[in-house]
């Protein structure tokens, strides 16, 4: 596994919340930085789950991330103990996700009809190059998931922006720039991953 850098002391800590509050990126990325081993450490108890090491990291930092973009001084712990608890949490919502994805589900069984009242199937939805598709989903009065194939086709930077963004696995839809701002990335890169995901998708229906 690789090196992470080693915690930051408690004074070192303080100082770059305190410049992290005034809107300095630097600091941000240090305490994400100095935070990876334990990301790692949590990570390892999910060590004998599918998923390579590289993945669960990449999962609990998106948990790191919140916990240092939402941490306030004052709540009876300190940053390490809060992250603790976000990093697992956010592996936690992952392994449930794909628990869900995996049910089984037929690409051309009817979810529901449009407005002309005509059946709509999984196949019909994911094909179509409209943007809105979440809006036929919807009509369905439920969102039926696909076998695997979140997990099978995109990596886990894509599913986590679709599932996210259509409302999935029993989460609420975000826009592109909530779903930047969550996870620290600009809104067009968010965009286009939506968009090359979407593609792969596709890509494998017509296949």
């Amino acid at each position: 596994m690789k090196t992470f850098l080693s915690p930051l002391t408690p004074e070192q800590e303080n100082d770059c919340l305190n410049k992290m509050k005034k809107g300095d990126l630097e600091a941000k990325n240090d305490l994400i930085l100095h935070n990876m081993r334990l990301v790692a450490h949590i990570a390892k108890k999910y060590q004998n789950s599918d998923e390579e090491m590289e993945d669960l990291i990449s999962i609990g930092t998106i948990g790191l991330i919140k916990a240092i973009g939402t941490y306030k001084e004052g709540h009876g712990s300190r940053l390490a103990t809060y992250a603790a608890r976000c990093i697992d949490n956010e592996l936690l919502m992952y392994f449930r996700a794909r628990r869900k994805i995996s049910k089984e589900v037929s690409l051309y069984e009817p979810i529901g009809t449009d407005k002309e009242g005509n059946q709509v199937n999984l196949l019909e939805v994911v094909v179509n190059d409209e943007p809105d598709v979440l809006e036929h989903m919807e009509l369905a009065g439920q969102i039926k998931l696909l076998r695997e194939m979140l997990a099978d086709t995109l990596n886990q930077r894509e599913t986590y922006v679709i599932v996210h963004r259509y409302g999935l696995c029993g989460y609420e839809p975000m826009t592109q720039r909530e779903i930047a701002m969550e996870v620290g990335i600009s809104r067009s890169y968010v965009s286009r991953i939506e968009k090359k995901a979407l593609g792969k998708l596709k890509k494998i229906f017509e296949e």
